[in-house]
């Protein structure tokens, strides 16, 4: 397992999922709830690849220290876990800007 390409792998899809997530949020301000459900579904893809990655290095290193850990690697992981809570947050927001229309449709 190159180590570099699995530190890339992570970095990317958390940023892409990152990147929709904010995408969404803006779509839901806007008053596009269906919209910015569907970023936060293509959101939700790729943070399950960069999870699957993940999850591949720490079957590799079975917890006895075989992978090498450098700052890029923290830095891989940092993005991942701020970018998993990012889009459970935005999905609460998105919920919420549609609910917020809802209510001011009704009225």
């Amino acid at each position: 397992m190159d180590q570099e390409s699995v530190v890339m792998d992570i970095i990317v899809n958390a940023g892409e999922a990152r990147s929709l997530c904010y995408e969404a949020l803006a779509l839901a301000r806007q008053g596009d709830a269906g919209k910015a459900q569907g970023l936060l579904k293509q959101a939700k893809g790729c943070l399950n690849r960069a999870h699957l990655t993940q999850t591949q290095l720490i079957e590799v290193d079975q917890g006895e220290g075989k992978v090498k850990m450098t700052l890029v690697m923290v830095h891989a992981q940092d993005h991942l876990m701020t970018t998993i809570l990012a889009h459970e947050m935005a999905t609460e927001m998105v919920a919420l800007h549609g609910r917020l229309a809802s209510n001011k449709d009704g009225q």
